[in-house]
């Protein structure tokens, strides 16, 4: 466990999830278990992700995966242990009123459920005829909403006041995924720290296959545009959210 999560990677999640509270004014040491939280349910499903029977994959962040260094056996045990750790650091380290952090975790277990990342998953390994966008917006969509989600829930925000916001979130976890795809074409796989070709190698539709390169990039910066645009909507101290969108766009691995 302590293997793949402390390997590093760009913690997206939980610095979105940081980012949120900035902006909604909180103190971003208050929400540090939920952003914690996120970053192992993501890493859960990254071991996951690599074992033999999902994309067989041999690197992650720069290292051999969880499953080549430890055996199948133990790494499908890491990624459940991570799971179940977060649930409980939410449920014992976040402070708050009660009915709002159940409600936050709610937002993220449900984003990490059949109605999220393992629906999208599953659409995925089955190679059913769902919309790209849509099985996207579940498979890394649903988690990374979450990370902006679960900060709202936290602060008992409803609607109207998190419209905006989660019209943002939506709009960056597609972003993320379409330049995700478009580096697993155009990355050198020393600097993405992961086999560089894998979606191709295993026939996986994506982002590129559908729509071609030049494409992707116009959809990338359509996404990008969308999201910047809900979060000028929004209101509050939104600049680091701003970068983080600025930096999904043109990051390099």
């Amino acid at each position: 466990m302590r293997y793949s999560l402390l390997a590093g990677g760009k913690r997206i999640r939980p610095v979105l999830a940081l980012a949120t509270a900035e902006a909604l004014g909180q103190d971003t040491d208050e929400v540090m278990p939920l952003a914690a939280a996120l970053e192992l349910i993501h890493t859960y499903s990254l071991i996951h992700d690599d074992l033999p029977a999902m994309d067989d994959d041999e690197l992650r962040r720069g290292r051999p995966t969880c499953h080549v260094r430890f055996g199948e056996d133990v790494a499908i045990l890491a990624g459940d242990g991570l799971f179940a750790e977060a649930m409980r650091l939410v449920l014992e380290r976040q402070h708050g009123d009660p009915e709002r952090v159940l409600a936050a975790l709610h937002e993220i277990v449900d984003a990490a459920a059949v109605s999220g990342m393992v629906g999208g998953q599953y659409m995925d390994v089955a190679e059913t005829a769902a919309d790209i966008r849509h099985l996207h917006e579940l498979k890394t969509g649903r988690l990374i909403g979450a990370s902006v989600g679960s900060v709202l829930m936290l602060n008992g925000l409803g609607e109207p006041a998190t419209i905006s916001y989660r019209r943002f979130a939506a709009e960056l976890g597609v972003l993320f995924q379409i330049v995700d795809d478009i580096l697993d074409v155009t990355g050198d796989e020393e600097a993405l720290g992961k086999p560089q070709g894998s979606d191709e190698r295993h026939g996986k539709r994506t982002y590129v296959s559908v729509f071609g390169l030049d494409r992707a990039r116009e959809l990338a910066a359509e996404s990008h545009r969308k999201a910047r645009t809900a979060l000028d909507e929004a209101g509050g101290h939104t600049a680091r959210l701003e970068q983080i969108t600025d930096y999904i766009l043109t990051r390099q691995t």
